[in-house]
Formats: C-alpha cells, structure tokens, sequence
C-alpha cells in the first residue's frame, strides 16, 4: 500500500530541470536508497517528500497522520545545550526511558560524553549526534541524507542491523554501496531530471540498468535505421498530396525529432604519468601520541612500487595522521620518514579546502596546469573536467555555484591535475556520487604509482586495494593481504580463536622486528621464480590484455548482432570461454605478483 504519492513533481534550479515531471509511490515496506550524480537534485529530492521545499509543479500526497523524520546532510543545533539533552528532548515522566535509550544509541555511534556541549563538537561528531536524535524519534518514515558519513566500520555495521530491523519506511541518498546492498530493496536513480525505479538492492540496480540502457540503445538503433530509410525515401522525391505519403512524411518529422538516450560521457580516464626512481616512501620505527594516548607505536613500512595500501580503523584511532605523516604534513614524535627524490605526493584531504567561490571552475584547475601527461600524450585541464563529469557548460560557472559533492570532485580534480606518483587519499569517499567513485576506481586502477587510502567504504578498498593496513588497541598497526572483504574474512576467523597470539598468526605485524620475523616465517618454500614462472611472469599482463581485449570485442559483436539469436548465442559462448580463461589469468597473476613482491621483500631484510 502506498504511503507517500509523488505525482507529476518538477522542480527548476537556475537553468537546470533537477525534477521535471516525475511520479511514483512509496509503500510501506520500502527501503529505498537514492542514487546519481551530484548535483541532480538528491537533496532537493528528499527535500520535497518531507515537506522543507516546494516542487515549482505537482503535488506529494501523503497518508494521514504519517510521520516523518529527517537526518538532512548539514543538521543544525541549537545554541548551548549538552548532546544528551539536544538527542533526549523529553519531558520528567519519559525521562528515564528515553534518556536510556538515547545513551545506548550514542554509544553505538561512538559518542561517549553525554554531557558535552554541542558547540564543541567536530562536524563529523554533530552528524552522529544528529542521526541519533533522527533514530530515538518514533517515526513512520527515515528520511537519511548521507547517513554513513563519519561512520567507522563498527558504526555501519549496527546502522544496516538498526534499519534492517527498523519496521517503517527508509528513504535514504548514501554512495556507500556495501550499505545499500544490504540495507535497500529498491533504487531510485535521479537522471537529467527523470527517476528510474528499480526493484532491488544495489547489486540488482547494476543489472537491471543495464538491461534498460541496453534496450534503450537498442530502440534508438533503431529509430536511426528507420530514418535512414525514410530519408532515402524522402530524396526519391514523394508525392505529397496522397493522404498516406502526408503521414508519412509526419512520420520522418517525428522519427527526426526523437532524441537518443542520455548517458554520463568521460567515464574513462587514462592513467597520469610520473617517473618514479627506486626509492619510494620508508617509514622507520614511527611514533605519535595524541593528548597522552598512543596512536602509532614503532610502525615499520616500505611502500613498493605499484602499491595499493588501503588504511582502517575506528574514528580517531590515527588514520589521518598516520597519512599526514606520510605525506610529510605532520611530523611523528620519534622516528624517520624517507622520501625517494623522485615521488611527487598528491593529497585529497577529509575536508575540501577553502576556495575562492568567484573563480570559475576551470580556472580552479589550470591553476595547477594546462596540461598533464599520461601514456596517451597529454590531458588538457578541460578534458579532465569533462572525464569527472565536469561539461563544457559547468566549467565556466562559478565555484560557488556547485554543490558540496560537486566541489569535492573538483577538489579530487585538482589533485590529480598535479600528477602525482603518489596518491593518498583521506575518506576519498566522503561525499562523492557513485558514478565519480567509478570514475576514480577505473583511474586507480590505470594509475602507474602508489596508493595510499584511508577510508570506511568497503566497497572502494574491495575495488582498489591489495593490502590492508589495521589500526589495532594501543598503537599497534597489522597488515593483511587482499582487499577489505579478506581483511574481514581474515579478523572474522581470528576472532573465532581466544588468544591475541593466534590473531597475530592471520594477521602480519607491521613492527619491524616483528614483520621481519613472521616474512620468515610465513614465505613460501622457494623465494625464487622456476624458469616456467618467471617467462609466464613475463607475458602474463600481456595475456590478460588481449584477453580483456577480446572480450570487448565480442561484446561489440553481441551489439551487432542483437537481433539473430543464432550468432548472438555462438558469441555469448565465446565470450563466457574467454571470461572464465581471464578468471584463470588474473588468478595466476595474483599468485605471481604475490610472490615477486615476497621475493623483493626478502632482498630488503
């Protein structure tokens, strides 16, 4: 049963149509996650069902007496009043009840001190503060505004349990895709100013879009070969007296007249080129407290060429200064930081810095440079733009213009305009739309040097990283192979064991004495290639390359072929062989690289 009815809702912001006659209905079942790029119109989206903003044509209709709560992405406090008496809100009969509860969900957001002022608080702690106050509420409607922002991994983990059991609706803008697979069963995707609906989680989304980008893509070959003819037609010249050769011709107008799909351009991004020398980035018997409390204690580390290192742990445990650190923007108590001649550091922030909100936005990147190099010659800063969605219209408009997911991929722009070697990237994820994180994890995945990431999105470590550094009790930090889910699956073994030593036995410690030992310990037999190795070593990137290769090709055959069932069955059979040997490849890679980075390791010691 529907709760909520949008019906026929438009909404125009300057010049841009964010909602331009859009309707469906909310049931009461529904766990809905918003997605699209920013500044399409989410927030304003969420806006107009709870009510704070208007459409410019339509209506929400409402059940009676529903009741909604709103968690907006920069909540608002009031002035001098403690963090339990802004979340509480409660008069003496409900004071205890309430008062209880409120305690244990601020627990659970990592939010201890009750009695805090809430002028004090940092804007990540506010955001917490606020989605408890939102989750106390008795509500028959979430409304969630980038809800995991400035959540550790602890805290999404109990929010996906907390809304999996919540009995109302949830709707909620979130790019963190881990959460909206396991938390949603539907997706509203906000596209040049229409809403897709789709009946599933966001694993399911990814399906079914393409499905119905295929099928629109299929119509409009169509329409095109359709008008090919007509036009042909036309050029024969008509007699346009008959009543048939009249509509016909009504007919061309209007197969004219009709508009391809819209899609995001730029989606592909070729890797920046930097030399980088033998000596990367060493860090040796690093130390760094923090108001009395252990942050780092004697980490050891050498980042190797190539490196995908993906940083976690709870909020506050040091994280960002441990990349500070690295970056060399924050010095450590004791110990050495080493820098090669040649690595050029490029660093996204948590926060996007100060801009100057009169300068245009290309102006904000040529600032950097006109011009990159990467393996394809060079990159203009307006190709660059435009590849992180950026067009040619946005980038004259003015800085301040933009929304805050917009300058946060300038921000991420401009970093990679510097052409670094070696990207560390502080909560990269922090708000950046779906379609900028692909962007970005296709880019990463091209990129020819090192990367460092500290970040709370399983998702993007899961898509880049190799290996994960943990923050662990009292400073000490351990290394795991593999990207986030083998970290997970790595502590969700060790934790079925009681002892601290048995967990050290899964995990590397990063100590040096330590690490040194346990390479030792846990390398393989042989620390060196057999010849068969070492040729297969040699090729295999090659191998994979024309096998991916291939398999884009025979996708542009099924394209081709879409319309013979016989052919397109032959090429999806080739193409699902060649698929299953690139499986077979990559994972033979792994296993090489894995032991050439052993086989280097061991050289060091």
């Amino acid at each position: 049963m529907n709760i909520i009815n949008v019906e026929n809702i438009s909404k125009l912001y300057g010049d841009k149509m964010v909602l331009n006659h859009v309707s469906f209905g909310i049931q009461d079942t529904d766990k809905i996650g918003i997605v699209g790029i920013n500044g399409n119109g989410k927030t304003t989206f969420l806006n107009i069902i709870a009510g704070l903003e208007e459409p410019d044509e339509g209506e929400v209709i409402k059940q009676n007496s529903l009741h909604i709560s709103y968690l907006p992405q920069n909540p608002e406090f009031p002035e001098h009043v403690s963090i339990l008496e802004y979340v509480a809100n409660v008069n003496d009969n409900e004071a205890w009840e309430a008062t209880s509860t409120a305690k244990r969900i601020l627990n659970n957001l990592g939010v201890t001190d009750y009695n805090e002022c809430v002028d004090h608080l940092s804007g990540g702690q506010k955001k917490r503060v606020a989605l408890a106050k939102v989750l106390l509420n008795p509500t028959d409607v979430l409304i969630l505004d980038e809800p995991t922002n400035h959540l550790d991994d602890r805290m999404i983990s109990w929010l996906e349990s907390y809304l999996n059991r919540f009995r109302g609706v949830v709707l909620m803008v979130t790019h963190d895709r881990f959460f909206l697979d396991k938390v949603t069963n539907k997706i509203l995707e906000i596209s040049h100013g229409q809403v897709y609906s789709y009946d599933a989680n966001y694993s399911g989304f990814l399906e079914l879009k393409a499905q119905r980008e295929e099928m629109l893509l299929a119509t409009e070959r169509k329409r095109q070969s359709v008008l090919r003819m007509e036009l042909e037609w036309a050029k024969r010249g008509c007699r346009a007296r008959s009543t048939k050769q009249k509509a016909r011709l009504e007919r061309l107008e209007t197969l004219k007249n009709g508009k391809a799909p819209k899609s995001y351009v730029g989606v592909e991004m070729e890797s920046v080129e930097t030399r980088m020398g033998k000596k990367t980035i060493e860090l040796h018997g690093i130390h760094k407290e923090y108001e009395n409390r252990v942050l780092i204690d004697n980490f050891e580390y050498i980042f190797l060429r190539g490196q995908r290192v993906g940083i976690v742990g709870p909020n506050g445990c040091g994280k960002s200064t441990l990349l500070k650190i690295i970056a060399d923007l924050e010095q450590p108590d004791y110990g050495q930081v080493e820098i090669g001649e040649t690595i050029k550091i490029g660093y996204l922030a948590q926060n996007v810095p100060d801009m100057d909100g009169r300068q245009r936005v290309i102006d904000y990147i040529r600032d950097v440079a006109e011009y990159i190099p990467t393996k394809d010659g060079k990159i203009s800063a307006a190709m660059l733009l435009e590849r992180f969605l950026f067009d040619s219209g946005m980038q004259y408009t003015p800085v301040e213009k933009l929304s805050g997911g917009e300058k946060r991929r300038l921000y991420l722009c401009k970093v990679l305009m510097e052409a670094p070697n070696v990207l560390i990237l502080d909560e990269p994820s922090n708000d950046l739309d779906i379609p900028t994180l692909t962007i970005l994890e296709d880019y990463l995945d091209s990129f020819a040097g090192i990367v460092i990431a500290a970040s709370h999105d399983r998702y993007f470590l899961d898509n880049v990283v190799d290996r994960i550094l943990s923050f662990e009790d009292n400073g000490t930090i351990l290394q795991y192979e593999g990207g986030y889910s083998d970290y997970q699956d790595a502590v969700n073994t060790s934790n079925t064991n009681v002892s601290e030593a048995d967990r050290k036995d899964v995990a590397l410690s990063v100590d040096k004495k330590t690490t040194s030992k346990s390479w030792k310990e846990q390398a393989p037999v042989k620390l060196k290639f057999t010849y068969k190795e070492q040729k297969e070593f040699d090729t295999i990137e090659e191998d994979i390359e024309k096998l991916e290769n291939k398999i884009a090709e025979l996708e542009q055959d099924m394209l081709k072929n879409a319309t013979d069932s016989f052919k397109l069955r032959k090429i999806m059979e080739e193409k699902d062989e060649a698929e299953a040997t690139l499986l077979e490849k990559m994972d033979r890679w792994e296993y090489l690289t894995d032991l050439a980075e052993k086989i280097e390791a061991q050289k060091k010691y």
